[in-house]
């Protein structure tokens, strides 16, 4: 999928789980947080297109460990894009402290961080 169409897709994900998850984004959103809950803890949303060959969930070490240090979570989001749009198929809120998955491995230079990557069947 070309990046301005995962951009917009990763976009409708965090409007769909800032909805269903009570979260604020506006003002929020860094390399590591794109939301916080109502107690003001940070929220990493994370989604992934199930319509991909290999769907799965990235997450990279550096901004995993401040979110975790900030006692934050994910919001996983599994989606099918419809027309212009998503449908959310399944989201579901996990502590940073339980991070599906187990190694780290490098990035390919890509963000300067190691990388986990998280098959949807680990989350849900």
């Amino acid at each position: 999928m070309p990046s301005h169409k995962a951009n917009r897709t990763g976009t409708l994900a965090e409007r769909a789980a800032a909805e269903e998850y009570r979260l604020r984004r506006e003002g929020e959103h860094t390399s590591w947080c794109d939301a916080v809950d109502r107690q003001g803890r940070p929220v990493e949303i994370k989604s992934t297109d199930l319509s991909r060959d290999y769907p799965r969930f990235r997450v990279f070490e550096e901004y995993h460990d401040k979110l975790a240090a900030a006692s934050g979570s994910y919001v996983f989001v599994a989606f099918r894009r419809r027309g212009e749009g998503i449908q959310v198929v399944n989201s579901k809120r996990v502590p940073a402290s339980r991070l599906p998955g187990s190694t780290w491995y490098g990035a390919g230079g890509h963000r300067d961080s190691r990388q986990r990557k998280i098959a949807v069947s680990a989350v849900f």
